[in-house]
């Protein structure tokens, strides 16, 4: 196992070997979404607020207030693109884009 950095949080190479998840909820610990090469992006003139994206993203990324979705938390989602995969949309009110086109237009 990997020497930990007390000033530093624990990264993927110092968890245990094997399926083995200790404590409850240690997701959270865990900022997960530098993994992705996409990520979803939100058109919220299109949704309908029906939350299926909410329901199926496995890493609950999908931000609700209010009974609507507001946007994604980047920092956990993986990129997997359930979320635009299930979106009953006609037209879909959520699109996947590359991490490179996302940098881009937050330079703009």
């Amino acid at each position: 196992m990997a020497k930990e950095n007390p000033q530093k949080k624990p990264g993927w190479k110092s968890l245990p070997q094997g399926d083995l998840i200790i404590g409850g909820a240690t997701a959270k610990d865990f900022k997960t979404g530098d993994w992705r090469s996409k990520r979803p992006v939100f058109i919220s003139e299109k949704c309908i607020n029906c939350l299926t994206c909410w329901m199926y993203c496995p890493d609950s990324a999908v931000i609700v207030k209010d009974g609507k979705v507001v946007g994604f938390d980047y920092e956990y989602c993986k990129g997997c693109g359930i979320c635009e995969h299930e979106c009953p949309v006609k037209g879909k009110a959520i699109k996947m884009i590359s991490e490179k086109e996302a940098k881009a237009n937050e330079k703009k």
